[in-house]
């Protein structure tokens, strides 16, 4: 894996990792979002043939990041899984079996429709809404923040795939997943290769980090 950039918030270290997660040192926490994790079997169900190699490669990208980190508790800003229940789950849960001393917490987002019982089996914590660790707080949309929390928090959250497009001297253009930050708040990639982008344009207020062949690249 190329190296992660430190990018401080509060006085607390939150290192990006070019592979769409963010590892918070002081908690020792491993911070992602919109996995959609089921997403490819969902499709195959509906007869669209999506090979379940996307599945099985996010889900190793997530242990080799566990590891590298040596995080403890991993904080899902929603979009976990992408809807009912299906074989790819199974592999999840068989998994999430083999690790039963992480902490597991899911912020629940639009498409986390499974049963509290299955999350329950899966040793998951479910937080509606917005879920607060001191100064720090998580939640699925951007757009579900009380302006009444920005002043002296920080807010995580995913839902929107931001991506950003980068132009050559020839006016050429190519998208890549992004990072985003303002003073208050972040917005994650998805952690999901199999995800589309929304756009997004930076201000000279903001700043971003484009993913571009695995390599964090920050954009002036």
């Amino acid at each position: 894996m190329n190296a992660p950039v430190r990018h401080i918030i509060h006085n607390n270290n939150f290192w990006l990792s070019p592979c769409k997660c963010i590892f918070w040192e002081e908690e020792e926490t491993l911070i992602l979002s919109d996995l959609h994790l089921g997403k490819t079997g969902h499709f195959r169900k509906h007869g669209i043939a999506v090979p379940q190699a996307v599945f099985i490669e996010d889900l190793q990208r997530l242990v080799e990041q566990l590891i590298h980190f040596r995080a403890r508790k991993v904080i899902a800003v929603g979009d976990l899984f992408h809807s009912r229940a299906n074989k790819e789950m199974d592999l999840f849960l068989k998994w999430r079996r083999d690790l039963p001393e992480l902490e597991f917490i899911l912020v629940r987002g639009n498409h986390d429709i499974l049963n509290q019982e299955w999350y329950n089996n899966a040793s998951i914590q479910v937080k509606e809404g917005i879920y607060s660790i001191g100064n720090f707080s998580f939640v699925h949309d951007p757009e579900e923040v009380p302006e009444a929390m920005l002043p002296g928090g920080f807010i995580f959250s995913g839902h929107l795939h931001p991506g950003i497009s980068l132009y050559g001297s020839a006016k050429q253009s190519l998208r890549f997943p992004c990072y985003y930050f303002s003073d208050t708040q972040a917005i994650l990639p998805a952690f999901s290769k199999f995800s589309g982008l929304a756009m997004i344009k930076k201000t000279k207020e903001e700043t971003v980090y484009a993913i571009v062949n695995d390599v964090l690249v920050k954009i002036k």
